[in-house]
């Protein structure tokens, strides 16, 4: 059965999604939405402005008495009617993902859609489950319990290379824990986060707990970050971006939540499964064509394996297929933009001066030239300081370098700025023990790479930001902790108040 349909007849009445309504922006400007597998724009409209934004925030606030002042089972109700919303619209889901980004359907239907969903249906439960320290006597005359409170008004940024899924991450644990929330997702890929709040209002989220405004960072974003009713910020894109919302957001000295860039290691030492290794390699290099911060970008192989590991990656990319996003055979579709591609491009083409391009570095010619295509890339001989090692490229590119001793790999592992997620490949339990503890990052898998699950924390370290997605852990974003503390001595002159007036009783 064929999903597709027409978004400029869904999305008639305009891309901002306001106290239950779409509406149009008020910018005064017109953004354009391009398919990057053809190139051509499949929709347009008027980008929000800070009108909006202030109304989307209004409604914010108008439903948050209701909302945070629900029990967290009608909370959870609501959660569980919203993933089976979402399951029900998972064709539309993922159709509407792969025209906006230009992914291969197969990594919509299989990842994109269905981790969502299953995010909607943990934090139904999780809703439910908010812990803290349990009522007790922790000083002689009192009894203390542990409140965790909504904060209120969220504000929050998504960008452009996972749309539904991290309007998912924003969302689902802020509605959740009682917070009402305004999503600005990337003006470019507006469709599945349109999608997403009706679905929730179809599910029965009072209007106004979940708000979507398609704008411009300058404009909506900082606005949004800014907005003196908006109690936190949470912003998911690039390291310089967050920068700029750090300085913003401290101006109302609101919660800040970042998850920024990263150039995942991918560390094989010498007994690792070689095969395993090279598959697990060009997956987690490619996966979202390269365009996913903790993709694997930085593959550090101990040198006995060393040029069997560069064989084996470059003969297994060279059978990647690209092409039309919904041709369920296709592996890798485009980047989402031709600037994008032609930044990746040059990269790599700067590269060739310092280094040996093995495969690919090129886009493809024929019916694909016309979108954002970019081939598999191995690139080796970089030198660690070198611009594709220390960089966040965000395409198909992988760059591979040797290491000796186990001390090195491990310091190269850790030798840039960002320290999102990392991954280990060794049959010695001692050597990924090692590996796991002394890595920083947020994420360190051992002999696989990519996956994630909703019952897990995402975010990082150093560069790549603080908090996290996903998890009850994400729920301490979230909510605020509060010390309630009740008298139970029943005396009106206590023996503390001598230290203020008067003498001993």
């Amino acid at each position: 059965m064929d999903h597709r349909f027409d978004v400029t007849e869904r999305f008639a009445e305009g891309a901002q999604f306001i106290a239950g309504s779409l509406r149009g922006g008020s910018s005064g400007r017109t953004q354009d939405v391009v398919d990057p597998a053809t190139g051509e724009t499949v929709y347009s409209y008027e980008l929000a402005g800070t009108a909006d934004v202030d109304a989307a925030v209004e409604a914010a606030r108008q439903a948050f008495p209701e909302w945070g002042g629900a029990t967290p089972g009608e909370r959870s109700d609501t959660l569980h009617r919203f993933a089976a919303a979402l399951a029900e619209d998972a064709a539309d889901l993922a159709y509407a993902e792969s025209l906006n980004c230009g992914k291969p359907i197969k990594l919509s239907n299989e990842f994109d859609v269905p981790g969502s969903i299953d995010n909607a249906a943990f934090f139904a439960g999780a809703a439910r489950h908010l812990e803290g320290k349990a009522a007790g006597e922790y000083s002689a005359d009192h009894t203390s319990v542990i409140r965790r409170e909504p904060l209120g008004v969220v504000g929050s940024i998504a960008p452009w290379n996972y749309p539904l899924q991290m309007a998912a991450w924003k969302v689902l644990p802020a509605i959740a824990a009682g917070n009402t929330i305004v999503l600005k997702p990337a003006e470019i890929t507006p469709f599945t986060s349109l999608l997403f709040a009706q679905a929730a209002q179809r599910a029965g989220l009072p209007d106004g707990v979940l708000n979507i405004v398609s704008g411009a960072g300058r404009d909506a974003g900082e606005r949004l970050v800014g907005h003196p009713s908006v109690a936190m910020t949470s912003f998911t894109g690039s390291t310089a971006v967050g920068k700029r919302v750090a300085e913003i957001a401290t101006g109302t000295v609101k919660r800040l939540h970042l998850e920024l860039g990263g150039k995942a290691p991918f560390v094989v030492f010498d007994d690792a499964d070689l095969e395993a290794a090279v598959h697990g390699a060009v997956a987690g290099s490619l996966i979202n064509t390269g365009q996913d911060c903790t993709a694997a970008t930085r593959a550090y192989v101990q040198r006995p394996l060393y040029d069997a590991f560069v064989s084996g990656v470059s003969d297994l990319m060279a059978t990647v297929r690209l092409g039309d996003p919904f041709d369920p055979s296709t592996d890798l579709g485009p980047l989402i933009s031709h600037t994008q591609r032609d930044r990746v491009a040059g990269f790599v083409d700067r590269a060739r001066g310092y280094a040996t391009v093995v495969t690919g570095g090129e886009a493809p010619g024929g019916e694909l030239a016309k979108g954002a295509y970019y081939r598999p890339t191995l690139i080796a001989g970089a030198a660690q300081d070198s611009e594709v090692v220390q960089s966040e490229i965000f395409g198909p590119v992988l760059v591979v370098l040797p290491f000796d001793s186990d001390d090195e790999g491990i310091a190269l592992a850790n030798d840039t700025p960002y320290g999102l997620a990392a991954s280990a490949w060794s049959r010695d339990v001692y050597r990924t023990g090692r590996a796991t503890r002394e890595i920083n990052a947020g994420c360190v898998w051992v002999n696989d790479h990519i996956p994630i699950i909703s019952e897990m924390p995402h975010g990082g370290a150093k560069a790549s930001g603080f908090g996290k997605d996903m998890s009850a852990y994400s729920f301490e974003e979230y909510t605020q902790v509060k010390h309630v503390m009740y008298d139970n001595a029943a005396v009106v002159r206590k023996d503390w108040h001598r230290t203020i007036f008067g003498d001993r009783p």
